[in-house]
């Protein structure tokens, strides 16, 4: 059969800012119509019913982190690929931070050319170009060479500390047209710690990161934008106080936007005591008790509860302009050992969606389009692309989403190669069922 026919479907849009029930008709990847009732229905067509599932845009993922190369026990691009489309995400970019990094040509058309050799009916992966060599935050990288290449943007994904060099980056950057994305950490600050700072570090007796680890850098790279006038994406915001910075930065008119990972929206320090009652997030995760867990250290740390409610409602107002998953596989040998002294990050392509949505959605803090906006058409746009839409007369570019289907997080069960979540073992609702992508992998 060519055609679909999915009925009393509820369709997300952010782009039309749409949310309702219909009926929608594909043929051959294309949205052929979308109407309240289709009546006339063509007889090579293939009829669903699918009352209480949720049809949306492909969602993006503005960054994540590869194994391959170098890495592969932790992950491979397939592995990576087929657990972004698990879980609804139909364009992935990748930082630059692999073995060797994609921080000249060279290194770009070897992952170029392992992606050639990865199953169809993929997502789309796009890559970010390094800003220095090596990502070492010492010198620039062949900026206008891999300008000349298909990276969606520069962004070493590590924190930049020399500001002469962030602000020599930005000038040079300006002309090329292209993305850039920094995180703003101050090394110094942060120290060694692996928790932020504050009561709960202090009686877990985690050493403590400092809020200020965060927005002192950030403040200085907005001063660098406001004197460059370049472009910026600001990534992994965590604080209360950035989120202040950032709203007030976008006031006066600078060229920047900025994105939250997901984690740091459901959960806040207090996960890691185990303290279920102040990890926040929805049902989920509020029955998720993760004590001393080494998967809920991650780069920024957890906030507290006032960063935490202060990121949501950044996604609310517009202030964060996408929820980027960051995912980052560990094998289960660098996981297993102190919480401080575990490599930080977490996986997060299968579970951001159900997760998210059960958490969010349905506890009322955010509408299904704002969560659906943050985690496609903004991701999106923040990359310079055109944001999927369902739209008749397009290229379909979908997911069909269940907020019901139950399903267990086990490490064989994961499409990813790595299991380092603290979600393992646990039984969650909302499982992606179905995914259009409307044009080979790229």
């Amino acid at each position: 059969m060519n055609r679909e026919l999915l009925q009393n479907v509820r369709i997300l849009d952010p782009v039309l800012g749409s949310d309702r029930i219909a009926d929608i008709l594909i043929k051959e990847n294309q949205i052929e119509t979308i109407e309240e009732k289709i009546t006339e229905i063509p007889t090579d067509t293939e009829v669903r019913d699918s009352q209480g599932l949720i049809l949306g845009p492909g969602l993006v993922d503005i960054y994540s982190h590869s194994g391959e190369p170098g890495f592969e026990e932790r992950e491979t691009l397939e592995s990576l690929m087929q657990a972004a489309a698990a879980g609804g995400f139909t364009r992935v970019a990748i930082l630059p931070d692999t073995s060797p990094p994609a921080d000249n040509l060279a290194g770009l058309a070897l992952l170029q050319q392992n992606i050639r050799n990865l199953s169809p009916g993929l997502p789309r992966l796009y890559f970010w170009g390094a800003l220095t060599a090596g990502v070492k935050g010492q010198q620039m990288a062949e900026l206008g060479e891999l300008a000349s290449s298909a990276v969606v943007g520069f962004a070493d994904g590590l924190p930049l500390s020399n500001p002469a060099l962030v602000r020599r980056l930005l000038e040079y950057i300006q002309p090329l047209g292209k993305s850039v994305a920094l995180w703003p950490c101050d090394r110094t600050l942060a120290g060694n710690g692996a928790a932020r700072e504050g009561a709960v570090s202090v009686r877990l007796g985690l050493p403590g990161i400092p809020a200020t680890a965060e927005t002192s850098a950030l403040a200085a790279i907005l001063e660098l934008v406001a004197s460059a006038g370049t472009k910026v994406h600001i990534m992994r915001v965590s604080t209360a106080r950035s989120v202040e910075l950032i709203r007030d930065a976008k006031a006066r008119g600078l060229p920047v936007t900025a994105s939250v990972t997901w984690m740091h929206l459901l959960l806040n320090v207090g996960a890691i005591s185990g303290n279920a009652k102040d990890s926040g997030g929805g049902k989920n995760a509020l029955n998720a008790s993760f004590p001393y867990d080494p998967n809920l250290h991650l780069e920024p740390p957890l906030g507290n509860l006032d960063d935490q409610l202060a990121l949501i409602q950044a996604v609310k107002d517009g202030v964060i302009d996408a929820i980027a998953i960051d995912h980052n596989a560990h094998t289960y040998e660098e996981k297993t050992v102190a919480f401080a002294d575990s490599p930080p990050g977490a996986i997060g392509l299968e579970l951001a969606l159900p997760l998210l949505w059960h958490g969010l959605v349905e506890t009322g803090k955010l509408s299904a389009l704002e969560l659906w906006r943050v985690l496609s058409a903004g991701p999106a746009v923040c990359l310079g692309q055109m944001p999927p839409t369902a739209a008749p007369g397009v290229s379909a570019e979908l997911i069909l989403f269940d907020p019901l289907m139950t399903w267990t997080v086990e490490a064989h069960s994961l499409k990813s190669r790595s299991a380092n979540t603290p979600w393992l073992g646990q039984k969650l609702a909302g499982k992606v069922v179905k995914t259009w992508i409307n044009s080979p992998l790229k």
